[in-house]
């Protein structure tokens, strides 16, 4: 009997522990249950009140929004009225611009005879250029100067003492021109070699009506630096072109000679510009000497090298040398 008191006195401690366990689990969970339930309100409370201040910040945003939107559609609706307004006006242009289109097609047309018609007249064979040298009529030259040339260089000094008489200097170049009706290819540089339009380095201006007015424009305010002394601008122009098939003339401008030896230039244009089977260079040399260096006593010793050398140089080079006289 004793040794069965003795086990169900230990079941019976088993059986308390194991419920001491589970009221202690259940007891947890309710807990757990009781915390939940009022953690909940606070979040909620939370999320709440952000969704309320987002609420009003937008409300906020909403005026400026709506302005934006009317001045967007302020702007369209200007673009569209112009959009109208141009096509009334293309619609009433329509007529004069298709009268003027008929106009300018057939005026194209006649420049374009006209010109077709010019080159045809200047087209000479060789043979018939024989025969015009040949016969020596004085209808070829200009003031001494030949004008049998297609092609034509001008090498101007631009010196301060040649700015000095600058609008006499545009006015001998104009005048040149003049006496040129029509020529292939035209080129500017100074005296050091410099190229008054860059973009036609190594090739000919072409001779339109519309270049030639932007040469004597761009030279009016042409100022590029000077030595006073040809020599460099000859021989760019004679690298640039003497190697070509084409025809050209030179045509120096200028006041005086600023080098020191007057023989070393005449040999070194004599070894660029070499005389063919006939005698004659391939490059005609022309020379223009303006008066700006004469001084009370007479011309001034720069002014008498650059008359003396022009003169020679032209002589060897098929060319005339023209010097003018002191105005007033």
């Amino acid at each position: 009997m004793a040794i069965l008191k003795r086990r169900k006195s230990g079941l019976q401690a088993n059986l308390l522990s194991f419920l001491d366990v589970i009221s202690s689990g259940f007891g947890a969970i309710v807990m757990l249950l009781v915390i939940t339930k009022t953690a909940e309100p606070v979040r909620e409370t939370e999320a709440r009140d952000q969704l309320q201040q987002r609420a009003q910040q937008l409300a906020l945003e909403i005026p400026a929004i709506q302005q934006d939107i009317a001045s967007k559609q302020a702007y369209l609706a200007e673009i569209e009225a112009e959009k109208q307004a141009m096509q009334k006006r293309l619609q009433a242009l329509r007529p004069q611009a298709s009268e003027q289109g008929e106009r300018a097609l057939d005026q194209r047309a006649l420049s374009t005879v006209s010109e077709r018609l010019a080159q045809a007249r200047q087209s000479l064979t060789e043979e018939m250029r024989r025969l015009q040298q040949s016969s020596e009529r004085r209808d070829d030259a200009i003031g001494g100067i030949p004008i049998d040339s297609e092609h034509i260089v001008f090498i101007i000094d631009t010196s301060g003492s040649m700015q000095r008489i600058w609008p006499a200097v545009v006015r001998k170049v104009e005048e040149v021109l003049s006496v040129y009706p029509r020529v292939r290819g035209i080129q500017i540089m100074n005296d050091m070699g410099e190229l008054m339009f860059q973009q036609y380095a190594g090739q000919w201006i072409p001779d339109t009506p519309v270049l030639r007015q932007q040469v004597i424009e761009r030279l009016r305010l042409w100022q590029p630096f000077s030595n006073s002394s040809p020599v460099e601008g000859i021989e760019s122009a004679m690298r640039m072109f003497a190697r070509r098939s084409e025809s050209f003339s030179i045509y120096v401008f200028g006041d005086e000679f600023g080098g020191s030896t007057l023989q070393p230039v005449l040999d070194r244009v004599a070894m660029l510009n070499p005389k063919g089977p006939d005698g004659k260079p391939s490059v005609r040399i022309h020379a223009i000497g303006f008066p700006s260096q004469y001084l009370p006593r007479g011309v001034s010793n720069s002014g008498i090298s650059f008359a003396v050398l022009m003169r020679e140089l032209t002589a060897q080079n098929g060319g005339t040398f023209v010097g003018l006289r002191q105005e007033g």
